[in-house]
């Protein structure tokens, strides 16, 4: 079914236990085309009395959806992958609308989700037992993989649909039930059509539920909210230092996928007009509004002059605008505040002795793409997260002091270089301190059955991705069966 035909079935709803309903928690909120400010529809509030009836929806719904077959699990799953087959066009338009970025990127995520959901659809028959010796005599020592329970998912902005999908499929696919709590800036793409979705392709009710509001309230609260036995968090390191405390607190399971702070490193062998093409891609992807941007280009001496004119031609090149046009390479940051605190990250580098290359103004939420030269550790362009479409350079003398650089940083998510020679490439990524590392290719990289996530303030808990969804969302029973009598001294 069309989206704008079904909109009226969950704009301003919550979805809790199967169907669509009013939040009690205020005034619905506003749900803005980031491009143009005009109104897509609303979001509900929910109040602690909804988030109790999602969570009770989804307690009651588990044991049942647990002891279903792998088989009816993964057919779920597959079906929810063919509804977005069928919708993806209209998915992709959701996509730009909500979260302004350009077409390209909306239809990978569809893409990518859909993955997901297939990748997750395998899993479900690989949650297997293991059978462990044992010391003792006729002693038979099963350890099974058993869900979690209720998993309470927390989604960004920025991806909305695969950051969603990709801690959703994997614990329905292992027995889990969901309640979902996606940010307010994109509660369209991130949740109510996520709910339509599955709902599209017949799931149980109580399996999935979304409730939708602020994340200081909703979100701490599902955080803290007794019933719920797990926690996946994706977004900034700030937040999830706060949903950690909180859900700490409560006893759960936690699983962070938090904020970067990546380098791209360019060493003196690297093509660099190639260097360039994959470091602007780099920074300026979705407006560099991502965990996996490079916010630090780290390029070596000898051909730092030539790198750095290359990205600033690049970036020279690049048409900012709506991105519902065919030949924009960038549209919108998400947000006014979002726009504020980049430019004043850049305008803290410049008083401290920072250069613009190229770009450095905005019109709007529109942020022309910038490079920034003789940016140096302290600045706040090098120390922090930026989400914006800005590529600072930093010029080192030696590799050893390239990998020092990269490695001094709280973050550990991701980091990239660029070398003629892969030999040398991989010796360098084996040195450096980040859960990804990539040679001759973007930060920006994601793979449905690869393990994905950071060391430091990027993260805590595992790997989403592949195998290692089996580690986040079950848990492990030891089960021991004795053959033989055993006796005690009492």
């Amino acid at each position: 079914m069309a989206i704008e035909t079904e909109r009226r079935r969950w704009d301003g709803k919550l979805y809790i236990d199967g169907s669509f309903s009013d939040g009690s928690g205020g005034e619905p909120g506003g749900v803005l085309e980031k491009a143009t400010g005009s109104r897509l529809g609303s979001y509900a509030v929910a109040s602690g009395e909804d988030l109790d009836r999602a969570v009770r929806a989804a307690r009651s719904a588990q044991p049942g959806w647990a002891a279903r077959s792998y088989e009816e699990r993964a057919l779920l799953l597959r079906q929810v992958a063919r509804a977005m087959e069928e919708r993806a066009d209209e998915l992709a338009d959701a996509i730009v609308r909500e979260t302004g970025s350009i077409r390209g990127k909306a239809q990978y995520e569809v893409h990518a989700s859909q993955n997901e959901l297939y990748e997750a659809a395998g899993l479900a028959s690989r949650a297997t037992a293991q059978i462990v010796p044992s010391a003792n005599t006729g002693k038979l020592n099963i350890v099974q993989r058993i869900p979690v329970g209720v998993v309470g998912v927390i989604t960004p902005w920025n991806f909305p649909l695969i950051l969603g999908m990709r801690a959703i499929a994997p614990a329905l696919a292992l027995g889990n039930t969901v309640v979902l709590k996606p940010a307010s800036y994109t509660p369209m793409t991130g949740g109510q059509l996520l709910a339509d979705l599955f709902e599209t392709a017949g799931a149980p009710a109580g399996i999935i539920n979304v409730v939708t509001g602020s994340g200081a309230d909703v979100g701490v609260a599902l955080a803290a909210h007794p019933d719920v036995d797990m926690i996946h968090f994706t977004g900034s390191s700030e937040v999830g230092r706060e949903i950690g405390a909180v859900g700490g607190r409560a006893l759960k399971k936690l699983s962070m996928e938090l904020g970067g702070n990546a380098a791209f490193v360019v060493l003196d062998d690297a093509d660099v007009d190639l260097a360039s093409m994959v470091g602007a891609w780099s920074s300026f992807h979705y407006q560099g509004q991502t965990c996996i941007t490079a916010n630090r280009h780290i390029v070596m001496r000898s051909v730092a002059d030539a790198y750095r004119a290359a990205i600033a031609e690049r970036a020279r090149r690049m048409t900012v605008g709506d991105p519902a046009g065919d030949d924009v390479s960038i549209g919108p940051v998400i947000s006014e505040s979002q726009r504020d605190r980049a430019h004043a990250l850049l305008q803290g580098s410049l008083e401290q002795g920072a250069r613009i290359v190229e770009g450095g103004t905005y019109d709007g939420l529109f942020y022309r793409p910038t490079v920034v030269d003789e940016v140096r550790p302290g600045m706040p362009l090098y120390d922090q997260e930026i989400f914006a479409p800005i590529a600072p350079i930093t010029v080192v003398d030696t590799e050893e002091e390239a990998l020092r650089l990269t490695n001094e940083t709280p973050y550990g998510l991701v980091n990239a270089l660029y070398t003629g020679d892969l030999d040398r490439g991989l010796r360098f990524a084996e040195r450096v301190r980040s859960g990804m590392v990539h040679i001759n290719d973007s930060t920006a990289l994601d793979e449905a059955h690869v393990p994905f996530g950071g060391l430091g303030a990027s993260g805590m808990g595992g790997r989403s991705g592949g195998e290692a969804n089996l580690e986040e969302f079950t848990e492990r029973r030891w089960i021991s069966l004795q053959r033989t009598t055993v006796h005690y001294p009492y």
